[in-house]
């Protein structure tokens, strides 16, 4: 996956090349807004990784630049600035995800490869299909083996995001923002409670257990 960073913090830059380098992904590094215009114009790239406040042209102005040209790259928009206002306003601008500074180096990357998937299965899809897990998302149903799974409509949506990604690790910030659109932190149990019914509804009974925590990151369902 080739992704362009468009960040004027040298020193993050690298940091972020390193790391996605290590995650097998290659990286191109703008130092401004102008020079990530003309860079993301000239060149394709599977996803955008941009921060909110630069020189000479900032994020927002950028990527609002982009999408009227009919550049429909996948944006993730870094910022210090976590307000739901300050999302809001990155979201409508054209970006597709927001992380807050600081983040976490596997929380960047798992944002960026579930950006990339999306756009790669830009069709419309009416069923999902994780090993012997299947989801109708027409009908609403959800069978294992063949056998119907009752779940309550957050269930679904849970496991939609958590099929819809299978394979890779998502947050529980993630899960917030996507399933529950909380954009902030609740404190509550609210994820663990959710993930333990789900578990024991899609798990139960089978030998092999598919939906995973993955110690320090988050879930993952696994075929």
């Amino acid at each position: 996956m080739r992704l362009l960073i468009v960040e004027d913090d040298l020193e993050a830059c690298q940091a972020m090349i390193k790391v996605m380098a290590e995650a097998g992904h290659q990286c191109d590094c703008a130092p401004d807004g102008i020079a990530g215009l003309t860079a993301a114009s000239a060149e394709r790239f599977d996803v955008l990784i941009v921060d909110r406040m630069l020189p000479r042209m900032d994020g927002v102005s950028m990527v609002e630049r982009l999408r009227k040209e009919g550049d429909q790259t996948p944006v993730l928009f870094l910022s210090a600035l976590g307000e739901i206002n300050d999302r809001v306003t990155g979201l409508k601008a054209g970006g597709d995800d927001y992380l807050v500074k600081p983040y976490a180096f596997a929380e960047l990357i798992a944002r960026v490869e579930a950006l990339a998937r999306r756009r790669e299965t830009g069709s419309v899809q009416t069923v999902l299909r994780v090993g012997d897990l299947e989801m109708d998302l027409i009908g609403r149903e959800v069978r294992r083996g063949g056998r119907e799974i009752d779940l309550q409509p957050r269930e679904f949506q849970l496991l939609e995001y958590l099929m819809r990604n299978a394979g890779q690790s998502v947050t529980r910030t993630m899960l917030l923002e996507k399933v529950w659109e909380y954009h902030f932190d609740p404190q509550t149990n609210v994820i663990d409670v959710h993930i333990s019914r789900l578990r024991s509804k899609i798990d139960k009974g089978f030998e092999r257990p598919m939906l995973l925590t993955v110690r320090g990151a988050g879930y993952r369902l696994e075929a």
